[in-house]
């Protein structure tokens, strides 16, 4: 129940944060997106306070054996570029410039009624949807009819390794 009430607590701080900063306003987020003569670069100041709050609390916040509310930390450990990455952050990129708003912001302004939000949100949905549908089924694909093939057998020859004049013989 404590873990619940934070997560309520911090979502509505969250989002009050959002509607504060401008990051619900569609327009707005696309203006700072689009690098035209009306280019609004409000929203630069707040990805500025948000990076500086976290650069200064991120070093003393991880040294604490566990966060407050959970067991542990859930700091990624991937630090490869992936077609998978590349991919959707593409797709995140063109949604939020197509759409004007990011998930938060999105759910957020979603709350308000708007049709845009509402869209943005349905269409946000139906995206994760058809990307699990697909993943499961390509990841089925592989482990059922690749990973299950019979390996073809291959015959290796040894090979001895002299360190001394660094060469391969057979």
């Amino acid at each position: 129940m404590k873990s619940l009430a934070t997560s309520l607590l911090s979502g509505f701080v969250f989002g009050i944060g959002l509607a504060v900063s401008g990051m619900t306003q569609a327009d707005k987020v696309i203006a700072f997106l689009d690098l035209s003569d009306a280019w609004d670069p409000s929203l630069a100041f707040v990805m500025i306070g948000a990076i500086g709050v976290h650069m200064a609390l991120f070093r003393f916040i991880v040294r604490r054996p566990s966060p407050l509310f959970a067991d542990a930390f859930g700091i990624p450990t991937r630090s490869d570029i992936d077609g998978r990455l590349v991919a959707g952050s593409a797709l995140f990129g063109v949604g939020w410039a197509l759409g004007g708003y990011c998930p938060g912001p999105g759910l957020v302004s979603s709350a308000s009624g708007s049709t845009n939000a509402l869209v943005f949100v349905a269409t946000l949905t139906a995206g994760m949807l058809l990307y699990h549908a697909l993943d499961e089924a390509w990841h089925g694909y592989w482990t059922t009819r690749v990973a299950k093939a019979e390996p073809e057998k291959v015959e290796l020859e040894p090979v001895k390794w002299d360190q001394t004049e660094m060469t391969v013989s057979k």
